[in-house]
């Protein structure tokens, strides 16, 4: 049966996801990634050795959820008993009713009676209420083993699944939105449909290379100290580097109107924004980029934010390149002829009609670059670089095996975990990649 055209009401969004849902492998991966993001927004109520409800001396509270960190329990005598919610030994109170979390246990907290590599399946200890110590209960076991320290292994796995989730989420959003802009300025301009006077070309060219001096050179210092300090200062002084040269360039820009209109300079130059975009592509190709994202996270301070910011402005180019592909064949299209009659402007023309139809390619170097994102973060975490070192992450889990071999399951349960969340990205960008190829439309 052949497939409606658009002229008889031919919908290929509801093609493409019908294509999609064909694909078994990747449809049944967007449900495991949907299990992944439950996991990582409950994290806090999955693995938590606060309990999430208790009632004790007669008072009801809710530890796991509160912020308070202090508690003052009065009995019925006017004895006042302190609970300090972040030192209180959870298990050995007694209880006249509790919850504990699926996993009670925090990660990277220690349990001195089960350190130096307890297996799943090894004798596990325990301290009960009286103060003796007892084979493990089942409720209390650390299914999963513990690390040197007694770190329960199966509450960092869910902890470092939202680590990898937001890590992989944040810095593509960084990347998602260069590569977009650039890639569609690029695809739909060219390097001959963009034109202004001669004048004020080299003039904005003029304000970009001293907004660059001024913004990054003179500030460089300002930059390398914010980036040893923490997250927020390299944020703030990153924007404001990127105001100084964004104010710069409009500052010259309104100079190279007036300059414009000099005889010799208003004729009427072509910005070569395509070849402009496409060398910096280029550029962005031919270096080693993890070696460049671990230069960079050697010399950062440790810090989560600062990974995601670097990966971000690093891998931005794979969806640049498809945005550009996609917006050389849309700009000819005939709705978009239709809307430059109507007289709407470029920049409306790219924003409301030209990107939402030409967004579709890039969702497969989206999904790819997520699962790149997550790898890369695996593997600074095992290098020990660029995370904070009180931080639980997949990749520092793995590293905590190398210590003693052994461990088998140190290296196992987070290798498996940073596996199946690459592999189901990777399926869901292979089937993104067919549902949208026009070509497999029979």
């Amino acid at each position: 049966m052949p497939i409606k055209n658009q002229h008889t009401g031919f919908n290929f969004r509801q093609y493409a996801y019908k294509q999609f849902k064909h694909n078994k492998p990747a449809y049944v991966s967007l449900y495991i990634l949907v299990i992944l993001a439950f996991v990582a927004i409950c994290a806090p109520i999955l693995a938590n050795e606060k309990p999430l409800y208790i009632k004790y001396k007669g008072e009801t509270f809710f530890p796991a959820f509160s912020f308070k960190n202090n508690y003052y329990l009065t009995d019925s005598n006017g004895d006042t008993t302190k609970i300090q919610l972040d030192i209180t030994e959870w298990k050995q109170l007694q209880f006249e009713k509790v919850i504990w979390a699926p996993v009670p246990y925090t990660p990277g907290k220690s349990d001195r009676l089960n350190s130096d590599y307890k297996s799943p399946s090894g004798e596990q200890k325990f301290r009960d209420a009286t103060g003796n110590i007892v084979p493990m209960p089942a409720r209390f076991r650390h299914k999963l083993g513990t690390g040197s320290r007694g770190e329960d292994l199966l509450s960092g796995l869910i902890h470092g699944a939202r680590i990898s989730l937001t890590i992989g989420f944040i810095s593509m959003t960084i990347a998602t939105i260069i590569g977009l802009l650039l890639g569609a300025l690029a695809g739909y301009f060219g390097d001959n449909k963009l034109t202004t006077s001669r004048g004020k070309f080299w003039t904005v060219i003029i304000g970009i290379i001293i907004g660059w001096f001024y913004a990054f050179q003179v500030r460089q210092f300002n930059l390398q100290d914010a980036l040893k300090t923490s997250s927020s200062a390299i944020i703030i002084q990153l924007l404001l580097s990127i105001g100084i040269l964004v104010g710069i360039i409009i500052l010259f820009s309104l100079i190279g109107i007036l300059v414009g209109k000099l005889p010799y300079l208003k004729k009427q130059v072509h910005i070569p924004v395509d070849a402009m975009v496409s060398r910096t592509v280029e550029i962005f190709h031919s270096m080693p980029t993890f070696i460049l994202i671990l230069t960079i996270a050697a010399i950062a301070r440790p810090s989560l934010t600062n990974i995601m910011i670097i990966i971000g402005l690093t891998s931005w180019t794979g969806i640049a390149r498809l945005t550009r592909a996609e917006f050389l064949r849309l700009r000819n299209l005939e709705y978009i002829q239709a809307a430059r009659a109507l007289g709407y402007s470029e920049y409306k023309i790219i924003l409301k009609h030209a990107l939402p139809n030409g967004v579709a390619p890039a969702l497969v170097s989206i999904a790819f670059g997520i699962a790149s994102a997550i790898l890369i973060e695996s593997s600074l975490s095992f290098l020990g670089i660029g995370v904070p070192a009180d931080v639980v992450t997949w990749g520092s889990l793995v590293n905590d095996g190398r210590e003693k071999y052994s461990a088998w399951w140190l290296v196992i349960f987070p290798g498996l975990a940073i596996f199946i969340t690459v592999t189901v990205y990777n399926l869901i960008g292979e089937g993104l990649r067919d549902a949208l190829d026009p070509k497999q439309k029979k």
